[in-house]
């Protein structure tokens, strides 16, 4: 009786089952905000320390504003493989730090919030809670 080898070769990985496939989670997001336009993106919240003469005159300032992204170890699925996403916990998001230039109005006042909303590309919105601090006398 012969083997046939080429038959043996093509069953090695007959039981192997790959479940390492892209993450829906982004294009749901998207739908979902597109079809639920009243639900709030999450608020997180950032800072900005302001001289007088910024908070008299209002300026541009460059600002990192953290925002909820799809996790890079496990592409937004929570898991890999059976163990949970060690980067995300198992939530399939983490917050990264996004680059903005946020202008403050003339005459805005130590204490004052301000809010917007980030969307990185392929990514849900944030919405960020901007507090404005005056540092007197600087």
């Amino acid at each position: 009786m012969t083997r046939d080898a080429s038959h043996e070769d093509a069953n090695w990985f007959a039981d192997e089952v790959c479940i390492d496939f892209p993450s829906l989670a982004p294009a749901i997001a998207r739908v979902r905000q597109s079809f639920l336009a009243d639900e709030r993106p999450p608020t997180l919240r950032a800072a900005v320390e302001l001289t007088d003469r910024e908070a008299a005159s209002g300026t541009t300032v460059p600002l990192d504003v953290p925002v909820h992204c799809t996790c890079s170890e496990c592409g937004g699925r929570g898991e890999s493989w059976t163990e949970t996403c060690s980067r995300c916990q198992g939530g399939g998001c983490e917050l990264l730090q996004h680059a903005v230039h946020v202008t403050v109005p003339a005459g805005v006042r130590n204490g004052a919030r301000f809010y917007f909303t980030v969307t990185p590309r392929h990514n849900r919105s944030t919405r960020i809670e901007l507090h404005v601090i005056v540092a007197a006398g600087r």
